[in-house]
């Protein structure tokens, strides 16, 4: 017998088969690929603003929490929240929604969209086993990652994805969870980021009911200076507990653990992990707010623009010289069709890869 030979079968792994997922999406490319992603901010204006990889992270942690105190799967919620954000594009939603444009404009009706394509990566594009496609996860997480957020059916989903999911249906409560951490996650981390950058201000947010409750108990604390960072780091902290608190105390008694509920609960009835109806009013406002004030902020907005043209860029390029396209996709081009295949490699790419080639191709020399 080899050394640990036991430990390496399958059926004698000690990690459920929820850590097993988990293990597979951290080692996985796509994931590292995270680090250099935008969330919001461009990565190359700072190390302090979050990334697509400290996002996914800081789901993770608030999922993991809010499942620990409801006696749920910690792993599943964890694998999930980790494995949500793969499929987007570098320069955040507004990459996903040039490459969607363009594809459709160019006759594929199906376009583009960031959780199908996390779905994908995690079935189809990540290769790790002779035997098969993907990272082989379970049926939970894969659920999870295809369901991220309502209205889960697409127009572009084939049969079999409907047949084997039941798109009627709501996800597991975990991955439930994952999309209300989620919510609780980016807010939190853009009203950080924002205020740090000088994009907005606590004056400006105090439109929001929401926001002024969580100021009084910084305050509360005996902590003044709003521009101070201890100020911000409370404020996060405060906001993040409160959430998480509120939709623990509203959705309690409505999470059964006797049973893992995938694809059983009907879409049409209201989800049970969820906030008060006040509170969730008071989060539309707040989401208003960011949006009007932060999100479509001019330095946003440019950044952002250097960012769909380099999506343009790259897509014409790969369109019109199939030969620049790597090795490892030059191969796929057998597989699928030349328009999918140069969409999965510009979804691959990072901010910094993506703007690095595209000043390559298009750069005066």
């Amino acid at each position: 017998m080899k050394p640990n030979e036991r430990f390496y079968g399958v059926s004698d792994d000690f990690r459920s088969p929820y850590s097993r997922d988990r293990d597979r999406i951290i080692h996985s490319g796509s994931f590292r690929k995270l680090e250099y992603k935008t969330q919001v901010f461009l990565n190359q204006e700072g190390d302090f603003f979050r990334t697509r990889l400290t996002h996914s992270l800081e789901v993770s942690q608030i999922a993991r929490s809010i499942t620990s105190q409801l006696s749920l799967e910690e792993s599943l919620a964890e694998a999930i929240a980790l494995a949500h954000d793969l499929g987007h594009t570098p320069f955040g939603h507004v990459g996903g929604d040039t490459l969607d444009h363009l594809l459709k404009e160019d006759g594929f009706k199906n376009g583009f969209e960031h959780n199908y394509q996390s779905f994908r990566v995690v079935t189809l594009l990540e290769n790790r086993y002779k035997e098969f496609k993907g990272l082989n996860l379970t049926f939970a997480t894969l659920e999870g990652i295809l369901k991220h957020s309502a209205p889960y059916k697409k127009s572009f989903y084939s049969p079999e994805i409907d047949e084997k999911f039941n798109l009627s249906t709501h996800p597991s409560v975990e991955a439930m969870i994952v999309d209300r951490a989620d919510e609780i996650a980016y807010m939190s981390h853009d009203i950080d980021d924002g205020i740090n950058s000088g994009l907005i201000s606590f004056e400006t947010l105090k439109k929001s009911t929401l926001i002024c409750k969580i100021l009084e108990m910084v305050h509360a604390e005996g902590i003044d200076e709003e521009n101070d960072e201890m100020f911000r780091y409370r404020f996060s902290s405060h906001f993040i507990n409160h959430l998480v608190y509120s939709l623990l105390e509203f959705s309690a008694s409505n999470v059964k653990t006797e049973e893992l509920l995938c694809a059983t609960f009907s879409a049409q009835e209201d989800a049970p992990i969820g906030f008060a109806p006040e509170l969730e009013h008071e989060i539309k406002v707040l989401k208003k707010i960011l949006f009007q004030q932060m999100y479509q902020h001019e330095s946003i907005v440019r950044h952002m623009f250097a960012g769909k043209q380099a999506i343009k860029g790259l897509y014409s390029a790969f369109t019109q010289e199939e030969k620049l396209l790597p090795k490892s996709h030059l191969v796929q081009l057998e597989l699928r069709s030349k328009h999918r295949v140069i969409a999965d490699y510009i979804a691959s790419m990072s901010d910094r890869g993506a703007m690095k080639l595209y000043n390559e191709l298009y750069a005066h020399i």
